[in-house]
């Protein structure tokens, strides 16, 4: 009775493992529009229904400021060159261009992160995770069988606690995934903005540090593939048949490096490509 209640508490704690790497590496290869439509169509709905009329304040603003500052440059306009306001009105109808096409663009980052993603998924095969059932036969035939009661009684109870750190483990990683999901989905929401500074050389700045942070967020993804290959890496390469108390701590001890390079991937992409 105390070896089934073993085998079933390992049964379901290198399921998990296995499911947990799986899970992870289908969550961040979803795009924005399939990971929850619904939600998806109510921002795109704000951003073209709400931002989109403030989008156009502001390039009126930004295009106000342009024409007063090419005419104060030009030496109240005694430097008249007319090639200025061709370049003035071709500098217009980019920003109009930019912010009617905005949630396109923003669409067409994410859908190269995919890419990324998917194609990094690609080389993580089958072979980095645990066999479960080879696992627990070669448990069934090794240690275990030569274990008392007591020794029995003290490995349940500590599977039992492995599990369940495990799952509080898996519950903080959701929230790291759901987190980022959402993330995105507060920050495409708001596209237009940013997008209507870019034709200005000051305000600029806006626009292109909102747009490296978009390539983060997407590449953000990928660095969340690395992890669960080294994480399954490391977790298929475990071996049970030494010593099971050691396996179990090391399992535990991987999920728990898993979760905070997990936490550390957002700001690591950030720093990469330079944007805060």
């Amino acid at each position: 009775m105390l070896k089934e209640w073993i085998y079933s508490n390992l049964d379901r704690m290198f399921t998990d493992v296995n499911e947990r790497a799986e899970a992870i590496a289908g969550e961040v290869a979803i795009t924005p529009g399939a990971w929850n439509p619904r939600i998806f169509d109510m921002v795109k709905s704000l951003s073209e229904d709400v931002v989109i009329p403030i989008a156009g304040m502001v390039i009126t603003f930004v295009l106000c400021y342009e024409l007063i500052t090419m005419v104060m440059d030009k030496n109240n306009m005694h430097d008249f060159d007319s090639g200025l306001f061709f370049r003035y009105l071709m500098k217009a109808c980019i920003a109009v261009l930019l912010v009617s096409n905005t949630f396109d663009i923003t669409m067409a980052v994410f859908d190269v992160g995919n890419h990324v993603i998917q194609a990094a998924g690609g080389k993580i095969t089958d072979s980095a995770s645990i066999n479960v059932q080879g696992t627990l036969a070669v448990m069934a035939n090794g240690q275990m069988g030569a274990m008392g009661i007591g020794e029995l009684i003290g490995l349940g109870m500590e599977t039992m606690v492995v599990s369940m750190g495990m799952k509080i483990m898996s519950v903080l990683i959701t929230v790291v995934l759901y987190g980022r999901m959402i993330e995105i989905y507060l920050y495409i929401s708001v596209s237009p903005i940013p997008f209507a500074t870019f034709t200005n050389r000051e305000w600029g700045s806006i626009g292109t540090n909102y747009f490296k942070g978009l390539v983060a967020m997407a590449f953000q993804g990928f660095f969340i593939m690395v992890c669960v290959a080294i994480y399954s890496a490391l977790v298929s390469g475990i071996s049970v048949a030494g010593d099971l108390h050691s396996a179990l701590w090391q399992i535990s001890a991987y999920t728990v490096i898993l979760c905070f390079s997990l936490f550390k991937t957002g700001g690591l992409s950030r720093s990469i490509f330079n944007t805060h």
